[in-house]
């Protein structure tokens, strides 16, 4: 159930936070997270009215929307993440994401949520997004069918979100009328998902941007890791790690362009921090937990830099 973030009497504004699609560089976002909770004193549920998610966004976007706090989001993190992302295969990594999302969402699904939600998904064979949503409130068209989620679990909807093909075989999912649907990583689509995000804000829920405030967190961007000599031997794999790694880089930019240049008076604070020193050396199937913790310290330091206007936006 949905809760109202606005006390009677308040202002109309409408708090959105979007979350980018890196993998294991998911803990820089948790980071930036982590103070932003502390900074607003609540479950994030309660501050945000709208929350979207690509990938490693969608898991965390998610846990956000059923009530999660964010210590309660870095431990499944800490727990889950380095198993999946140390999988040497694209069926184990499958099986051990498909693992992760039963024991982190059980049986949870879209009507469970307690703010508005967004999870990003790639079609395969029609090559369009697909996006998870909680309220028929966001639905831009064919309203007397809304089911929520399409009737989709959060579980298999953040699994397909992750699914980053050809590191993760395609996710197949069965809606509510009963089509079967394969998906891929809404990284494809939409690795930083704001405009979508921004659509059903100004659009579905008809909010004037003058009363928007927009909160878009990234996972850094990083130097790439030195091949190991096993990566070297098996070239193909290391181009297939750097090529996905660079589309996904290429769309989250080309995002942010498109929103500065489409949304130039939406007040939004766009968090995603650079890092060029070798010990940063990093990418999304990072699985030494050492080097996880530093993200997360780095996306702390990341929020210091934006406390002031955080502040001015959230509190």
């Amino acid at each position: 159930m949905m809760e109202s973030k606005n006390e009677p009497g308040a202002s109309a504004l409408l708090r959105v936070l979007t979350l980018d699609g890196g993998g294991a560089k998911g803990f820089y976002t948790l980071g930036v997270l982590k103070e932003i909770e502390a900074m607003v004193g609540c479950p994030l549920h309660q501050k945000f009215d709208l929350v979207f998610g690509t990938s490693t966004g969608a898991i965390i976007a998610s846990l956000i929307a059923l009530g999660h706090s964010v210590d309660s989001i870095l431990e499944l993190y800490r727990k889950h993440v380095p198993t999946v992302m140390s999988q040497k295969t694209a069926p184990a990594r499958s099986q051990a994401l498909k693992k992760l999302a039963s024991e982190v969402f059980g049986d949870a699904t879209f009507s469970d949520v307690k703010t508005g939600i967004g999870i990003v998904t790639a079609k395969w064979l029609t090559e369009r997004p697909m996006i998870f949503k909680g309220s028929v409130a966001q639905a831009h068209g064919q309203v007397g069918t809304f089911v929520p989620g399409f009737g989709v679990s959060i579980a298999d909807a953040v699994k397909a979100s992750c699914s980053a093909y050809p590191f993760f075989e395609r996710t197949v999912v069965r809606t509510s009328m009963g089509e079967d649907i394969e998906l891929i990583d809404g990284g494809y689509c939409a690795n930083n998902p704001t405009l979508y995000a921004i659509a059903d804000a100004v659009q579905a829920l008809r909010s004037d941007r003058k009363d928007i405030r927009l909160v878009s967190v990234g996972v850094g961007i990083y130097p790439d890791p030195k091949p190991s000599l096993l990566m070297w031997l098996a070239k193909k794999y290391l181009v297939s790690v750097q090529l996905l790694q660079k589309t996904l880089e290429i769309n989250t930019q080309s995002m942010d362009q498109l929103r500065q240049i489409l949304f130039p008076d939406l007040l939004t604070i766009r968090i995603n921090d650079s890092y060029v020193t070798p010990e940063m050396a990093t990418d999304l199937l990072e699985h030494d937990l050492k080097k996880l913790g530093i993200l997360f310290q780095r996306g702390r330091e990341s929020f210091a830099s934006r406390e002031k206007q955080l502040r001015e936006y959230l509190i």
